[in-house]
């Protein structure tokens, strides 16, 4: 079990919305169904709907126009595209033939500290769900993990129960996100990482730090850190793309 409460009418809507954005079912440009439609088609208020949509364009994910309608945002062009997927560790592990395992180190619903700039501007100066965990590949440390969630964007993680789950797999399972920033480097490993990855102080590592977003909302920030010979990475691009 998680603990995770059943999403209330106003997330359901508000997931299937975003699921066909996301998707490509709706195209930027295409124009969302007109409130009273949706009313119709969820069974539901003006006011549950106006909340969605309104939510929606906060996020960046679509316009409103005034009598127009609401449409799916075009995107500027500057947006960033993400080069590298973001990977589920667990499937991961899997995929290679190993077994895979897991253990949550600790997990606290705290402030931001604010003398953390990357705290700050993930919650906002409010509170974060900090987790650390360990990915393991057959019994053995695979990688380590510190993992921030803001709770403004991702509410319902507060009552899932990362003891049986790791948060990036619960995260790529249940939340939807629009822009990802990834940053790689090659790092020594501290006595601390060390003695948790069973290794000795100064193995090389591969350490990826990602940040999430939904439109301008801030989702997550993890930093994993990777023994240097268990993980690779692969971008896929073709010539001419951005």
């Amino acid at each position: 079990m998680t603990g995770k409460k059943a999403p209330t009418l106003n997330q359901r809507i508000r997931e299937d919305l975003e699921g066909r954005i996301l998707s490509g079912q709706w195209q930027p440009g295409f124009r969302i169904p007109y409130e009273h439609e949706l009313m119709e088609q969820y069974g539901c208020s003006r006011m549950t709907v106006n909340k969605v949509l309104t939510a929606l364009a906060e996020s960046g994910m679509i316009e409103r126009r005034r009598r127009a309608g609401s449409f799916v945002a075009r995107q500027p062009p500057h947006l960033e595209q993400v080069a590298l997927e973001i990977p589920d560790i667990a499937m991961a592990v899997g995929a290679r033939g190993h077994t895979y395992g897991y253990q949550l180190l600790d997990r606290a619903h705290r402030r931001a500290d604010p003398g953390n700039e990357d705290e700050m501007a993930l919650s906002g100066g409010r509170m974060l769900l900090a987790i650390r965990c360990l990915h393991l590949a057959d019994g053995q440390p695979f990688a380590l993990e510190h993992r921030l969630i803001n709770p403004e964007g991702v509410p319902e993680a507060l009552q899932v129960d990362f003891s049986v789950m790791a948060p990036g797999s619960w995260l790529l399972q249940n939340v939807s996100w629009t822009r990802a920033q990834h940053r790689i480097s090659a790092w020594g490993a501290d006595a601390p990482a060390a003695g948790l990855l069973k290794v000795k102080t100064g193995t090389a590592c591969l350490v990826i730090d990602r940040h999430t977003w939904r439109g301008e909302l801030p989702i997550t920030r993890v930093k994993q850190m990777f023994l240097g010979d268990a993980w690779d990475l692969v971008a896929r691009f073709a010539p001419g793309a951005r």
